[in-house]
C-alpha cells in the first residue's frame, strides 16, 4: 500500500468549552492555522488531542468536522486508542466509513499487552478497514514496547505503512532501518529528539508543540530537509525549550497553554487533567513567553 506521508503531522489538540463540551469551530479554526503555516498532514484524536477523554459519539463528531473542514487539503489520519481490541475495530471501521485518510493506531489501552497480544491487536485493527496504519510506538506512555524485531514480524501486513516511533532513543531509528529496511515510513513521535532524528533519516515528524508554534515549526523542518544545518540547529536551540515540554506526563496543559499564549486557543483540558497553577504554572509560562518574545525571523 502506497502513501505519500511525509512532513510535519501536527497531533491536534481537541478544543473544549468552558463547560467542557466539544468546541469543534474553535478547533477546527485551529487545523486552518496549522494548515495556512503550511503543515504537510493532520492527526486529530491522538494523546493531544486527548482521545480518551472523549466519549466515542464525541470522537466521531470531531474526526467528522474535522475531515469535511480540511477537505482534502492534507491528509487526515485519526488516532485509535481503544480499551479493547474490539473497539478499536469499530472505530477504524467508523474512520474508515467517515472518510479517514488513515490509522494511527496505539496498542489497546490499560492493559499491557505482551509481544503476540500486541501484534495480534494491530492485525485485528488493520483487517477492520482498507486504511493505511501507522503503528504508534510509545512506551513511556503506554506500557507497551514494539521492538524493531517485531516491526519486521509486522511487515507481511501491507497496511502497515509507517511507525511513529517515540521511545525518545534515537536510536532506535537506525535499529529500525537495519532490520526493517525503507519498508516503513518512520515518523518521530517526541519534539526534543526530532533534529537528531532527521539527520539519521525519518520520513515525517508527528509533533505536540507545532499546535502553538506552527511557521517555525515547519521552518525547522524545511532547513533541516534541505541541509541547512546549521541553521536548523539555531532555531532548534530556540525550540528545544518548548519541545522538552512535548515529553512530560501533562503535555496535553503545557502545549494547550501554549497554544492559548500564542492567541489559538484555549488551555482548557478535561479533567482528570486540570489547569496549571502556582510555581508550576509559572515556570511553563516563563518558557512559553522567552520563546514567544526571542523567536525566530520566518525566512528560509
Amino acid at each position: 500500500m502506497n502513501v505519500d506521508w511525509s512532513g510535519v503531522f501536527p497531533a491536534a489538540t481537541t478544543q473544549f468549552n468552558a463547560d467542557l463540551t466539544l468546541n469543534i469551530p474553535a478547533t477546527l479554526r485551529h487545523l486552518d492555522l496549522m494548515i495556512d503555516a503550511g503543515v504537510h498532514g493532520m492527526i486529530v484524536l491522538g494523546s493531544v488531542g486527548e482521545n480518551c477523554s472523549l466519549s466515542y459519539a464525541e470522537k466521531l463528531e470531531v474526526l467528522q468536522a474535522s475531515i469535511a473542514h480540511i477537505n482534502g487539503r492534507v491528509p487526515v489520519l485519526t488516532g485509535v486508542a481503544e480499551y479493547t481490541t474490539q473497539m478499536a475495530c469499530r472505530f477504524a471501521a467508523d474512520a474508515a466509513r467517515l472518510g479517514a485518510d488513515g490509522l494511527m493506531v496505539l496498542p489497546a489501552m490499560v492493559y499491557r499487552s505482551d509481544r503476540r497480544e500486541t501484534a495480534a491487536h494491530f492485525r485485528s485493527v488493520a483487517a477492520a478497514s482498507d486504511l493505511p496504519v501507522m503503528i504508534y510506538n510509545n512506551p513511556i506512555a503506554y506500557r507497551v514496547d514494539i521492538a524493531p524485531e517485531e516491526f519486521a514480524d509486522l511487515a507481511d501486513e501491507p497496511k502497515f505503512v509507517a511507525i511513529k516511533e517515540s521511545t525518545e532513543d534515537t536510536r532506535r531509528i537506525t535499529d529500525i532501518r537495519n532490520v526493517c529496511g525503507d519498508r516503513f515510513l518512520l515518523f518521530c513521535g517526541v519534539d526534543d529528539v526530532v533534529l537528531e532524528s532527521m539527520v539519521l533519516g525519518i520520513d515525517g515528524w508527528v509533533s505536540g508543540l507545532v499546535n502553538a508554534f506552527p511557521a517555525e515549526n515547519r521552518l525547522l523542518w524545511d532547513l533541516a530537509t534541505a541541509g541547512r544545518y546549521a541553521e536548523a540547529v539555531e532555531i532548534y536551540r530556540w525550540y528545544t525549550p518548548l519541545l522538552h515540554l512535548d515529553t512530560d506526563r501533562k503535555l496535553v496543559q503545557y502545549i494547550k497553554l501554549a497554544v492559548q499564549e500564542c492567541g489559538f486557543g484555549s488551555e482548557t483540558t478535561r479533567p482528570p487533567r486540570l489547569p496549571l497553577i502556582g510555581d508550576e504554572r509559572d515556570k511553563i509560562l516563563r518558557i512559553i513567553r522567552q520563546a514567544i518574545n526571542t523567536r525566530p525571523m520566518l525566512t528560509v
